[in-house]
């Protein structure tokens, strides 16, 4: 299991030496857990994150219908790409660039950024 991790983290590292978040431009950077999944809009010029939003977020758990766990399923993943997408919006983002945090672009990542996508914001 370390291995994968590092493998992982290996990946991540790639794409951030060649991916930044600026201001006109942040970086919107997902993390799948077994159990969750969180992202957040970060501004790497100034090291501050914008806007975030997670599968443990209350607003989250109410959203989801019929007490479906709010951890690692695609309709969670889903609904935290919307939040996140409705509160950069709110924010005043519209355009990100997307960092995968060296997972496949698959499953509750791809629905994360497709939700983000819906809600408008460009990457």
């Amino acid at each position: 299991m370390q291995r994968r991790q590092e493998l992982r983290l290996r990946r991540h590292q790639r794409v951030r030496n060649k991916l930044s978040g600026t201001p006109e431009r942040p970086r919107l950077a997902v993390y799948r857990s077994l159990n969750h999944i969180y992202a957040q809009v970060i501004d790497d010029t100034t090291g501050r994150t914008l806007v975030a939003a997670s599968s443990l977020d209350k607003d989250l758990r109410e959203r989801l219908k019929n007490g479906e766990h709010p951890g690692g399923s695609v309709a969670a993943a889903r609904e935290v790409g919307r939040l996140v997408g409705e509160r950069a919006k709110a924010r005043g983002v519209e355009r990100v660039v997307f960092d995968r945090g060296g997972f496949q672009y698959q499953g509750r990542v791809a629905a994360l950024a497709d939700a983000a996508r819906e809600v408008g914001l460009q990457f």
